[in-house]
C-alpha cells in the first residue's frame, strides 16, 4: 500500500487510456446494452389462428361445399334444359358450367325446372347476403387488428377450397344418386356449417363482450372519409367482377375447334379448378402482405391482375397452355381482392359501424357481380366476347383510380 493507503497501481493507470478504449468500459457498455434488451418486454407473437378463426374458416368451407353442389348443377339445368343464353345471370361463386350446346337426353318439365332454378338462385343469393356480413363482423371481433389480413385470408382460402371440393362432390353425387337427390343432399354441409359457426361463437370471448348494437343499416356514415372512398373503389371493381362462369364459357368456346365438345368442356373445367386452387393458395399470403403493407395495396395488386387477366381473355389464346396463365392470374386476383376488401373494411370501420359497413359491402358485391355478369353476357351475345372483356377491363381501370384515391388519409 502507498502512504495514502491506496493500493499500488502496479504500473497501470487508474483511468482509461486515452490512446485506446479500456476493456472495462467496453464491458460496461455491453452490459448496459444487455440490460436494456432484457428490460424491454418482447412483443408477444399475436395469435390469429385460434378456435374462433378455425371455426369460421370451417363454416365457410362447408357452406361453400353446400352452395357449390346445387350451383354446379344449375348451369346444365339453365342452359341444357331451358336453352338459356349467356346473358342469363349465373348464381354467385359458380362452379362448373355446362354450355348451351349440350342437350340432356331426358328433358324434364320446363316450367318446373324454371321454378326450381329460380328458387335455388334466389335462395343462394339471399343466404349469402345474410351470412357473409355477420361472419365478417364476427371475425373482426375475435382477432387483433394487426392480423386482420391473415384471418380473412384463411377464411377466404377455406371458402375457395370449398369451391373446389363442391363441384367435384357434385359430380360424384350425380353419378350415385342423380341430380335432384344430389341437390337435396347439399343441405347437409350447410347444417354442419351452422354448427361450426356456433363453435366459433362459443370460442370467441371478445365477441361476447361487445355491447349490443341496434339492428339497423347505417349507410351515410359508412360513405364518409377514407372508408367511403374505399367503398367507391370497391364498387367500381365489383361492377367489373364478372362471375367465373363466363371465364369457363370463354375457354370452352376457344378450345372447342378441333375437339369434341365434351373434351373442350372438361379442359375448361380443369382450368377453373386451377383458378380456385390459385385463389386458395394466394389468400393467406395476400393477407400477410396486407398486414405488413396495408390492405388497400393488396386490393390494387388484385385489381391490376384482374385487368391483365381480362385483357388476356379478350385477346383469346386458343390453347390450354395459353389460357392457363389468365385463369391463374384471375384466381390469384380474387384471392387478393376478397381478402383485402374484408380486411380493409374491418380496419377502417369503427366498431359501431362495422356491421353496417360489411352489410353495405355485401350488397355492393352481390349487385355489382350480378350487373357485371348480366351486362357482359349481353355484350357477348350482341357483339362479341372481345367487347365484353374490354368492358370489364375498363371497370378495372376505374377501380384502380378509385382505390388510389382511397389511400389518402383523413377527409
Amino acid at each position: 500500500m502507498t502512504a495514502d493507503g491506496d493500493l499500488p497501481n502496479r504500473g497501470r493507470p487508474c483511468g482509461p487510456d486515452p490512446g485506446r478504449p479500456a476493456v472495462g468500459w467496453r464491458l460496461v457498455a455491453l452490459l448496459g446494452k444487455i440490460a436494456v434488451m432484457s428490460d424491454a418486454t418482447p412483443k408477444p407473437r399475436e395469435r390469429w389462428l385460434g378456435p374462433g378463426v378455425a371455426g369460421i374458416g370451417t363454416a365457410s368451407f362447408l357452406a361453400d361445399v353446400g352452395h357449390e353442389i346445387p350451383t354446379a348443377l344449375l348451369p346444365n339445368l339453365l342452359t341444357a334444359n331451358l336453352s338459356a343464353p349467356a346473358s342469363v345471370p349465373p348464381p354467385p361463386s359458380p362452379g362448373g358450367r355446362r354450355l348451351h350446346r349440350h342437350r340432356s337426353a331426358v328433358r324434364p318439365d320446363r316450367r318446373g325446372d324454371r321454378r326450381l332454378a329460380g328458387l335455388l338462385q334466389a335462395g343462394a343469393w339471399a343466404a349469402r347476403g345474410l351470412r357473409v356480413p355477420a361472419r365478417n363482423a364476427l371475425l373482426a371481433d375475435i382477432v387483433p387488428a394487426s392480423v386482420y389480413g391473415r384471418a380473412y385470408g384463411f377464411e377466404r382460402a377455406m371458402d375457395n377450397l370449398g369451391a373446389i371440393v363442391g363441384p367435384l362432390l357434385a359430380l360424384v353425387l350425380v353419378g350415385l344418386v342423380g341430380t335432384r337427390t344430389a341437390i337435396a343432399l347439399s343441405i347437409i354441409p350447410g347444417l354442419l356449417a351452422a354448427l361450426a359457426i356456433v363453435y366459433a361463437i362459443r370460442h370467441a370471448p371478445r365477441a361476447e363482450q361487445q355491447e349490443r348494437q341496434a339492428l339497423r343499416l347505417r349507410v351515410r356514415p359508412v360513405l364518409k372519409g377514407q372508408l367511403g372512398r374505399l367503398m367507391v373503389g370497391v364498387s367500381a371493381f365489383e361492377f367489373g367482377n364478372v362471375a367465373a362462369t363466363l371465364l369457363i364459357l370463354r375457354a370452352t368456346e376457344l378450345l372447342a375447334p378441333g375437339r369434341d365438345q365434351d373434351r373442350a368442356t372438361q379442359l375448361a373445367l380443369g382450368l377453373y379448378v386451377a383458378y380456385n386452387a390459385a385463389a386458395t393458395l394466394a389468400s393467406v399470403p395476400a393477407g400477410r402482405l396486407g398486414d405488413r403493407r396495408g390492405a388497400i395495396l393488396v386490393l390494387v395488386l388484385g385489381v391490376g391482375l384482374f385487368g391483365l387477366a381480362y385483357a388476356g381473355f379478350a385477346a383469346g389464346p386458343a390453347s390450354v397452355l395459353a389460357l392457363a396463365p389468365w385463369f391463374i392470374a384471375a384466381g390469384v386476383a380474387i384471392g387478393c381482392v376478397e381478402t383485402a376488401e374484408h380486411a380493409a373494411v374491418a380496419a377502417l370501420a369503427p366498431v359501431e359501424l362495422r356491421g353496417s359497413a360489411f352489410g353495405l359491402l355485401a350488397a355492393v358485391q352481390s349487385f355489382g357481380n350480378l350487373a357485371a355478369s348480366t351486362i357482359a353476357g349481353l355484350l357477348w351475345t350482341a357483339t362479341s366476347p372481345r367487347v365484353a372483356f374490354a368492358y370489364l377491363v375498363t371497370w378495372m381501370l376505374l377501380a384502380l383510380v378509385g382505390l388510389l384515391a382511397a389511400t389518402r388519409q383523413g377527409g
